[in-house]
């Protein structure tokens, strides 16, 4: 007698594997174009509000906690927040129709991000000036990112605890702290809110390729991109999301899914591509006529690539070691051929193992490409602003290699007979060493000359950090520091016509009306086309005496604004025989 057949007992299913339904070519009715039906037995999504998962979120609410507390109590700081705040009289005013048309048409900022000046506006309305209520406001947004990076992971990916581990790596590593901790970066939290929420919804979309449910990714990108533009890049990481944990494209096989071809997928995503070209010509055309474009002769194109695959490779040691975070970054005058050498090797050695590895560990391929992509637009290609590198630049960026980190070191374990043993006092010890870290990096942002102090500290030529310590010792009375330190800004950068007329009104407030002139002076030359520039240096030099000059100066000022009254009234006042008091 043979031996008795046996039922084979179902294979447990690996917890790495997505829970996502297989898809069949065929197309849904009242779906978006390109798309396909899903199958019908799409699993429960998981709740991060039951069972162990509610622990886990609630364990991330306190941990975010413990390290923003300190925030509440933190002033505005003198780069930036007076833009978004407490320099910006419609802000002040409050949320009404005409500062909501003004948020919407505005185009004298580098970004049109409306729903960021809206939320500012809605933070005076709940708070007033309060600078708490505002600080209180960005931890709001990074813990609910944080819990919903946590709910997506899972729902994608099926995994618990590897999500768990990713988001709270996500949540409390000391690069978030810039983007929560500044209150003019609320552009940044919203934003990164906005683009878990649109992927959340392309997943259900994935499950369920309705209309309805392609309007809502469809709306939630857009504000997104009302936050931030930054974000342009989220459909090109969506593609990825096809090819794992998806698995909508069939180019690994670890299921029997059906393959959706790559030209659906694309076509799927054309809206989502179409709103991401309209932002980035907006955001371009923007940056260029308020002058943050930097030309190439200014900064050629060779310095910006050699300095982007040196960013590259700088963002993920900061990754793993943390400990030399700064406000700013300044932008390198040259990049030493054997660091551009040593990052072009990184990137691709990296780029080769990981395409090698794309069948067994798809996630790494996806999460490398997800931190190469999302990167690009601030990368420096196009150069806007004084900045190298910013910690706030690795905030959705950073998702992908986290992704490689937290799967890949559980796969490699995976073979030890007890690796929960190893695994959790790793992750334990990884969080805690992020917490405290974190927890000392906000201490950094408790004012403003803490923040410019400590950035000295630990950066060099950094002539925007001076200026701004300046400004702030100015303010406080330390007068003869704060000129060192303008000084020292103008040397490091000749071309700052700001801090040239700091400078200028530092030194017209301790008498030496010489010295304030020559640094008008110097306003003049950078901006030419400024009537403000000319009166100011006007005023310099009849304070000296120099009325001919005076005249000529306060001429040209009338000149280029025939409605500046001030000048027109010191024209005339000169003029007239009248000498400065």
């Amino acid at each position: 007698m043979g031996k008795a057949s046996r039922k084979k007992k179902p294979s447990r299913p690996d917890a790495t594997q997505p829970h996502v339904e297989t898809h069949r070519d065929v197309r849904a009715a009242g779906s978006a174009p390109g798309t396909v039906r899903a199958a019908a037995h799409a699993p429960t999504p998981t709740s991060i509000f039951s069972g162990r998962a509610l622990w886990v979120s609630l364990a991330l609410i306190a941990a975010n906690l413990v390290i923003y507390a300190p925030v509440r109590r933190f002033p505005f700081v003198n780069t930036d927040d007076g833009v978004y705040v407490t320099g910006n009289s419609h802000v002040l005013q409050g949320l009404s129709w005409a500062n909501v048309e003004w948020a919407l048409t505005e185009a004298r900022v580098p970004y049109w991000h409306p729903l960021t000046f809206l939320s500012h506006m809605l933070d005076v309305q709940l708070y007033g000036t309060s600078a708490g209520g505002h600080h209180i406001t960005n931890v709001i947004l990074h813990i609910a990112s944080t819990l919903l990076l946590f709910g997506l992971l899972v729902e994608m990916t099926g995994g618990l605890w590897r999500s768990a581990v990713a988001a709270a790596l996500f949540g409390l590593h000391p690069l978030r702290v810039e983007s929560v901790a500044w209150i003019a970066e609320r552009k940044d939290v919203l934003s990164t809110l906005l683009w878990i929420a649109t992927t959340w919804a392309y997943v259900r979309y994935v499950r369920r390729p309705e209309s309805k449910q392609y309007a809502t990714v469809i709306v939630l990108f857009a504000l997104g991109l009302m936050a931030k533009p930054m974000i342009v890049t989220l459909p090109f990481a969506l593609l990825l999301l096809d090819y794992w944990p998806l698995e909508r494209t069939g180019f690994y096989s670890s299921s029997q899914r059906q393959a959706v071809p790559v030209r659906a997928l694309i076509k799927e995503k054309i809206p989502l591509f179409a709103l991401a070209l309209l932002a980035s010509l907006g955001t371009f055309s923007a940056q260029r006529q308020v002058g943050a474009v930097e030309s190439l002769e200014a900064i050629p194109l060779s310095l910006r690539a050699a300095g982007g695959l040196v960013s590259y490779v700088a963002y993920i040691g900061d990754l793993f070691w943390p400990a030399r975070l700064a406000a700013l970054y300044p932008y390198p005058r040259s990049v030493a051929p054997t660091a551009l050498i040593s990052a072009a090797v990184i990137l691709a050695a990296v780029t080769a193992l990981v395409v090698l590895a794309r069948r067994r560990r798809p996630y790494l391929l996806v999460g490398w490409l997800w931190y190469l992509g999302t990167l690009v637009p601030v990368i420096g290609l196009i150069k806007v602003g004084p900045v190298a590198r910013a910690d706030r630049f690795t905030y959705v960026p950073h998702i992908g290699l986290l992704l490689m980190l937290v799967w890949g070191v559980a796969d490699l374990l995976s073979r030890l007979p007890r690796r929960r043993l190893v695994l959790a006092p790793l992750a334990a010890a990884a969080l805690t060493a992020c917490t405290v870290a974190a927890r000392r990096q906000v201490g950094y942002w408790k004012t403003s000359s803490a923040l410019w102090e400590h950035t000295l500290a630990i950066t060099r030529d950094n002539g925007v950090a001076h200026f701004n310590y300046g400004l702030v010792l100015a303010t406080e009375g330390r007068t003869d520091e704060g000129i060192r330190h303008l000084r020292e800004a103008v040397r490091l950068e000749p071309d700052f016509a700001m801090a040239h007329n700091r400078l200028a009104l530092a030194l017209d407030g301790r008498g030496d009306h010489a010295g304030a002139t020559v640094e008008l002076a110097e306003v003049v030359r950078l901006m030419p086309e400024s009537a403000e520039a000319h009166s100011n240096l006007g005023a310099s030099l009849a304070k000296e005496g120099k009325i001919a000059e005076a005249i000529a100066e306060f001429s040209q000022a009338v000149l280029l604004d025939p409605k500046d009254a001030k000048s027109r009234a010191r024209l005339a006042y000169l003029k007239g025989g009248g000498r400065p008091k």
